[in-house]
């Protein structure tokens, strides 16, 4: 592919948000403040009148310390948008239309999440759900009558699930010791330790009667645990009959990535039957057609790898006859969704460095892109257009309508909401361009350089060089509220991002590339990429270069430290592995470490200590500033102390941030601030000094 240098802040600004093309050099950079404070857009959801859109809106409180939830409403005739003020008090989340032309929405506003509903006219809300457990998540029923729910049940609870599970929370709080015991894994999970409850689905009728148990008995969570959400079921069109997705526990639970697709009848909740029993690996995110013969769903072929493609099939709900659709398209599919006349399938799918929508015809397999650029984070396709919210590498999430009949939707849409243009509108930030060089085995790499807002020609700027986790995954053309390069533009570095061989969006083969070479082919496309865009960019100084990562990138961190500190003046490790056999053992998700190192860890240690940061640990000598959170179950605490244990006992210059109440991710706001402030003064440390 091409390079695309983008002398503006981006093509999909430039097109979305014309005021933000030109660099003006009165303008003050944009910040890690800016971004912790930006009002944050998502839910996406149009009645079925196609006159309102409907989402939420993420602010921040007062004090900075923790994010509110409002409800907003845009109209589609008009173009304008507007908070739901009176809705939203107490907080609102999940926006649903009904059947009914009511918005139903997820609130605490009672003491306890439970389902409300408001109007157009945003009246005052009224309880929809009054249950005595918290709902999880929920979904309406296409016919009005009902509703879907999960609750979180305790697992001893096979029958009277509600009544069983108060009464087992009524005695655990009674109980004067802390002692837990477990007899089988998860004894926690990404952020929480297992309380003993599992997420069931319940339908609940809108016109009163009996709250009827879906999935009583089921031994797995539906939605699963820890982000699943109403994604993993749906309703026929006839709202009769449920579908969901659930992997059985068992005792193999933290080694297993089979989930499947079971059907379940309303009127007869007692019947559970799997239609993809013979397909051992992931099953997932069924929607069935609108005329109900179809069930379209999501499915992986490699059992026990997370990083599977997603290959779309489809199942005949009356033969079970059930065939692959587009076999040969090599991209892997993040969601889908039915167009209205049941001929094709609207995709999200990563490809190249971008994540467009993509339209899959049913009959031919022919695959068509609908958008450029960017990230689509969500979409509702109308009779004629779409309504969808869009990010890019410059541009935060929000909401657009496209021209009628569009080949590119995002060809000229109209964006519906303005929340942070006084910021988008006011700040300079960094042009970007993607490249492509020759990485591992001659293959083709992909990356992206950002130049430092408010760019110099002829001026030399610091390099920041970050990794991304995964370590199947993307830095690519989306936003982000953790590792966003606009941030390191604005405090003026040069910024370089390499799709190394293991990153998505590039083929599975390119993905899988990485297993059980962590070390070597990754390592060998960011020490081409990085010679490569010294060569090509003349404004990047190697003289003043740190790289940075987390997760995965950490651990590359951790593994450059002894294999690649030449070009290095400092280096940043969040959450990054540090004793690879340690993580075998104490990690949650035991399918991860198992295929990424080929076996586990007590049949097969040379498998986890070919690419051991800690066996390598003595040659350490680039400044590091190591970061990790107490509540990080994935990538345990302890593999952020032993590397900076490691630093301090040779005596290399070095920093521990500890965050006691964060997880894999650092979220709350002031904690951000810290963690960038911190991050920034640690870069501007080592590469700024006598500039």
């Amino acid at each position: 592919m091409k390079s695309r240098l983008l002398a503006t802040a981006g093509l999909a600004a430039a097109l979305l948000f014309p005021a933000l093309s030109a660099q003006a050099q009165d303008k003050q950079p944009f910040t890690y403040d800016d971004l912790v404070a930006m009002q944050r857009l998502s839910g996406l959801t149009v009645n079925k009148a196609e006159t309102h859109a409907a989402f939420q809106v993420r602010t921040l409180n007062a004090e900075k310390t923790k994010g509110v939830n409002s409800l907003w409403l845009s109209d589609l005739k008009t173009g304008t948008s507007k908070a739901l003020t009176t809705a939203s008090k107490g907080g609102a989340l999940s926006p649903q239309w009904g059947a009914d032309g009511a918005l139903y929405f997820l609130s605490a506003r009672s003491g306890s999440m439970q389902v409300w509903k408001t109007d157009l006219n945003d009246a005052e809300a009224v309880q929809v759900t009054k249950l005595p457990l918290d709902v999880g998540s929920y979904k309406l029923s296409p016919d009005g009558k009902g509703l879907v729910l999960s609750l979180a049940i305790e697992e001893a609870c096979k029958t009277e699930e509600i009544d069983c599970t108060l009464k087992g929370q009524a005695e655990k709080k009674a109980d004067k010791s802390t002692g837990v015991i477990y007899d089988r894994l998860f004894v926690r999970h990404w952020d929480t330790w297992a309380d003993g409850t599992r997420n069931h689905l319940f339908y609940v009728p809108l016109g009163g009667g009996a709250v009827v148990s879906l999935t009583a008995g089921v031994d797995g969570d539906v939605p699963s645990k820890p982000f699943g959400d109403e994604a993993e079921y749906s309703f026929s069109p006839d709202g009769k009959t449920v579908y969901y997705s659930v992997r059985i526990a068992g005792k193999d639970e933290p080694r297993s990535t089979n989930f499947d697709i079971y059907k379940v009848d309303i009127a007869t909740p007692s019947t559970q039957t799997n239609l993809t029993e013979a397909n051992k690996a992931w099953d997932t995110g069924a929607e069935v057609s609108p005329d109900g013969k179809w069930l379209a769903y999501r499915a992986m072929k490699r059992p026990g790898f997370e990083a599977d493609q997603f290959e779309i099939f489809l199942r005949n709900l009356a033969t079970g006859e059930t065939k692959q659709i587009a076999a040969d398209w090599d991209r892997s599919a993040d969601s889908l969704k039915w167009a209205t006349d049941g001929k094709s399938l609207y995709v999200v799918a990563g490809d190249v460095g971008k994540t467009p929508l993509f339209r899959v015809e049913i009959a031919s397999g022919k695959v068509t892109p609908l958008s450029k650029g960017g990230h689509m984070d969500a979409f509702a396709p109308l009779k004629d257009r779409f309504v969808f919210i869009k990010s890019g590498m410059d541009y935060p999430s929000q909401l657009f309508v496209s021209k009628p009949r569009a080949k590119l939707i995002d060809d000229g849409a109209t964006p519906l909401t303005t929340l942070n243009d006084p910021v988008l509108q006011n700040r300079a930030f960094g042009a970007f361009e993607q490249f492509a060089f020759k990485g591992w085995n001659d293959e083709t790499v992909h990356g992206y350089v950002l130049k430092p807002a408010n760019y110099v020609e002829g001026k030399k700027y610091p390099v920041a060089f970050l990794i991304h986790g995964g370590p199947q995954g993307s830095f690519g053309e989306s936003w982000s509220y953790r590792w966003n390069p606009q941030a390191y533009a604005g405090a003026g570095y040069a910024v370089i991002m390499i799709d190394f061989h293991g990153s998505t969006g590039y083929g599975q083969a390119f993905t899988d590339a990485i297993s059980q070479h962590w070390g070597d082919r990754p390592l060998e496309d960011l020490q081409k990429g990085y010679a490569y865009a010294l060569s090509k960019y003349s404004f990047l100084d190697q003289d003043r270069a740190c790289a940075l990562g987390a997760s995965y990138g950490g651990f590359m961190i951790n593994w450059i430290a002894s294999q690649w500190k030449a070009p290095w003046r400092c280096l940043v490790n969040h959450d990054g592995l540090f004793d690879n056999r340690s993580m075998g053992y104490a990690t949650e998700e035991l399918w991860f470490s198992e295929w990424e190192n080929g076996g586990n860890v007590y049949d097969h240690p040379e498998n986890y200590d070919k690419f051991n940061p800690a066996l390598h640990a003595k040659d350490w000598s680039v400044p590091m500033l190591v970061i990790h959170s107490d509540q990080d179950f994935r990538v345990i605490p302890e593999q952020g102390i032993g590397a900076f244990t490691a630093l301090q006992m040779n005596g290399v210059k070095s920093k521990f941030l500890r965050f006691p109440d964060e997880n894999h991710w650092v979220l709350k706001p002031q904690n951000s601030l810290k963690w960038h402030r911190t991050v920034f003064d640690w870069l501007d440390e080592h590469t700024k000094a006598g500039q």
